[in-house]
């Protein structure tokens, strides 16, 4: 099994952090979050691992390396400008191969257990599956969930920013720029959209709130 790690984004809402420092590499617990998301996909079998790269990527390829530290291997897409994650998934594609593949936001920090998630879409190859949780109160949600499927955007759930993908659905004319929130409600419209509730740990590490929250439960 390979995964995707979207790690290029710039982390705006974490300045001043995040202007020394990108934001995969914020330390949790001491140790970088990038560094636990490895561990966890490694634990569960990944054997490959392709991280996009833009704002102080070198850091992030630096403290990384191959990847052999943690049994698996580990390349990386460079984006000389940012791709958002559709596209910047797009670039990435012949890293990844032709088999399907789990996509995992650089900006979580979950106990998410990766054995729990398929290896392949349950609707085929022209499907995705992603991970929700019950919306926190400090945000909006996403979808509603029934019976194994996301049936429509809603306020019952977030998207954790875990999922699977195949190669297969990044086919066909699309922008260079775009972001995979669009491929998510397009599957969602034809009903090819399924998913499984996490009910445990979650964390959007999106502004510096959140983080210092997060940092205060890790000590």
């Amino acid at each position: 099994m390979r995964a995707m790690i979207l790690a290029a984004g710039r982390g705006s809402r974490l300045r001043p952090l995040t202007d020394t420092t990108p934001k995969p590499m914020l330390p949790i617990g001491g140790k970088p979050l990038i560094e636990w998301q490895i561990e966890k996909l490694a634990a569960a079998g990944v054997t490959g691992v392709v991280i996009n790269l833009h704002h102080l990527g070198e850091q992030i390829r630096e403290h990384l390396d191959d990847g052999s530290r943690f049994d698996l291997e580990i390349a990386y897409s460079e984006e000389s400008a940012l791709l958002e994650t559709g596209g910047g998934v797009v670039q990435a594609l012949p890293l990844l191969g032709d088999e399907p593949f789990w996509l995992l936001n650089g900006d979580i920090w979950s106990d998410f257990d990766f054995t729990t998630l398929p290896q392949t879409p349950p609707g085929g190859n022209k499907a995705a599956h992603i991970v929700l949780t019950p919306t926190p109160g400090h945000r909006d949600g996403d979808f509603d969930f029934a019976d194994g499927w996301v049936t429509q955007r809603g306020a019952g759930y977030v998207y954790c920013g875990i999922a699977l993908y195949t190669p297969q659905l990044f086919g066909g004319e699309r922008p260079l720029v775009f972001s995979l929130r669009d491929l998510l409600f397009d599957l969602l419209a034809q009903q090819r959209l399924s998913g499984q509730i996490h009910s445990g740990e979650w964390h959007d590490i999106g502004n510096l709130d959140q983080y210092q929250q997060l940092q205060s439960r890790s000590r």
